[in-house]
């Protein structure tokens, strides 16, 4: 909340003080005269009515709350210097939220990096592992055929088996790696 002390702005001749705001009729009178230009101030800063309001609301119950512990001399110059100040403290707050929204959106990111890096990881150990514990044969036509990219006659020519052999080997492999991780899906 504000800080109510005495303004040493230039005097006029009206101080106001505990007694000038100490009636609601005076204060509402003040509330008045002075709510559109701070509504303004605030405003032409913020570009956002409902903030702008609140700021000159907040102002105002101030003012009523700390009214008999102040002795303002030019109450227009100090009203208005009270919404700056008030305005640049939401200001300042607003870019500290938007920094921390900011960094809680990094972290997540980061952890969700994280967390699909070790998925992946995990889930290639299962892969590979599936593949070793596959019979010798299917896991050598497996590994010719996704591991060094060669077609099902070279791989059938190689080993000394018919194509059809080696596509029903490779059905049987990759069968059996969908069944190990579907797990992960």
């Amino acid at each position: 909340m504000l800080q109510m002390q005495d303004c040493h702005a230039p005097a006029t001749d009206t101080t106001w003080g505990g007694q000038a705001l100490g009636s609601e009729t005076a204060f509402k009178e003040v509330y008045a005269m002075f709510w559109k230009k701070l509504f303004s101030i605030a405003y032409s800063r913020l570009n956002e009515k409902q903030e702008a309001e609140d700021v000159v609301h907040d102002v105002f119950v101030s003012l009523w709350i700390n009214r008999d512990k102040i002795r303002i001399k030019s109450l227009e110059q100090y009203l208005a210097t009270a919404v700056k100040y008030m305005v640049l403290t939401k200001l300042k707050k607003k870019e500290h939220q938007r920094k921390y929204c900011q960094s809680v959106k990094h972290s997540a990111s980061d952890e969700w990096r994280i967390e699909n890096t070790m998925h992946n990881k995990q889930m290639l150990e299962k892969v590979n592992s599936s593949i070793e514990a596959l019979p010798e044969k299917c896991r050598l036509i497996f590994k010719c055929s996704r591991h060094e990219g060669m077609p099902v006659k070279q791989i059938a020519k190689q080993l000394s088996l018919s194509p059809k052999t080696v596509e029903n080997q490779l059905g049987k492999a990759i069968k059996h790696l969908r069944l190990v991780t579907k797990t992960f899906f």
